[in-house]
């Protein structure tokens, strides 16, 4: 059964009651709980730092019981840590509603916990559509974002006992009307996303990759390779990181070269260079834009995440595809100003300065 969100007046009925333009696939919402922390949490952590990859219970019970003895700044400090709807395609999502005013929706479930809960006020309060998010009985997924003294993030999401949607439960309607779908790689949703994809394009909807992780790319670099030579995906986006573990054992595994192999898959490729800005590439046309904002990021966690809000916001408006990255660079920017991969109001508002200073049209919903 989906959570129906209720708007508040009718202006805002007449906004949830279309379809809307950018749909994103979260099999299972996520809860994020953001914390700076010190490296010797970091070293108690298996796997590589930087990376995201599944835990299970008892792995993400223990970080959160160590996190208070790990905190940069004192536990009192509101600052040092937060706790957010997330998700890679939830960040995506709230962006270009929040900061962009583009109608957006969610396709997943969650549980009928605590955790479900905040994960539908946070998303309501920004007239994301839940129509499409299935309650069930059971759990929320959680996420553990570790961030370190350099805004570097170590992501820890538990899985295990998570409400899902399955593939059999999607549904034309989800899709119908829409003109975009992000999804997160993942190989533990494979099925569903494969699913998504299918009744996505027969409903003439583009879809948006994420790779995830480097971690992700490189245990099951199979089976997205073979989702990229399907032809399906319209707009991939890769960090640096992860552009090198696609092309790992290549003679030239390096992100120049991953982007001319995304480029002949998907009509749009991007890879994300961190502090070096981005290079994309779309058809013959290519583009390299320098990062925006300070090279010191209080925190990493969603910055590939809104910049692809403000890509896919560019693609929507018709925009070129230097402008896409540009406004890409500018919501990237604004995210890692603060804690978590919620951009706060201020940082709405430094993004919206930048955007003007480069000639870039600024969003309505800022006016």
């Amino acid at each position: 059964m989906g959570v129906e969100f209720q708007p508040s007046s009718n202006g805002e009925a007449d906004f949830a009651a279309q379809p809307p333009v950018v749909l994103g696939l979260q099999p299972s919402a996520f809860v994020d709980h953001v914390a700076k922390v010190d490296l010797s949490l970091l070293s108690q952590i298996p796997g590589e730092h930087g990376g995201s990859f599944p835990v299970e219970v008892e792995e993400i019970e223990h970080i959160l019981s160590e996190l208070e003895n790990h905190f940069l700044s004192s536990p009192n400090d509101t600052s040092s840590m937060k706790t957010i709807a997330g998700g890679s395609v939830t960040n995506t999502i709230r962006g270009l509603a929040a900061g962009f005013g583009i109608s957006c929706g969610i396709i997943g479930a969650c549980g009928d916990d605590k955790a479900g809960g905040l994960f539908v006020n946070n998303m309501s309060s920004y007239r994301v559509n839940l129509s499409a998010l299935r309650m069930k009985r059971g759990n929320t997924a959680q996420c553990v974002c570790l961030v370190d003294e350099l805004g570097n993030r170590t992501m820890r999401p538990c899985l295990s006992n998570a409400t899902k949607i399955q593939a059999n439960e999607l549904s034309r309607e989800d899709f119908k009307g829409s003109k975009w779908l992000v999804i997160r790689y993942a190989i533990a949703n494979l099925e569903i996303i494969q699913a998504a994809i299918q009744i996505a394009k027969d409903e003439g909807v583009r879809i948006s990759l994420d790779l995830a992780s480097f971690e992700m790319v490189r245990k099951f670099r199979l089976p997205l390779l073979q989702l990229l030579e399907s032809g399906n995906i319209d707009l991939c986006f890769a960090n640096e990181d992860e552009a090198i573990e696609l092309l790992r054992g290549e003679k030239d595994a390096d992100p120049e070269a991953a982007l001319e192999f995304l480029a002949k898959h998907c009509k749009w490729a991007v890879v994300t260079l961190g502090p070096n800005g981005c290079i994309a590439k779309h058809g013959e046309e290519t583009a390299r834009i320098p990062a925006i904002g300070d090279t010191t990021a209080t925190d990493a966690t969603g910055a590939g995440d809104l910049f692809a809000s403000g890509f896919i916001y560019g693609l929507v408006k018709g925009l070129s595809l230097e402008e896409c990255c540009r406004v890409g660079s500018c919501s990237g920017g604004s995210v890692v100003r603060a804690l978590g991969g919620e951009v706060t109001p201020d940082n709405w508002q430094w993004m919206y300065k930048q955007m003007q200073t480069r000639g870039l049209t600024v969003p309505m919903t800022c006016k």
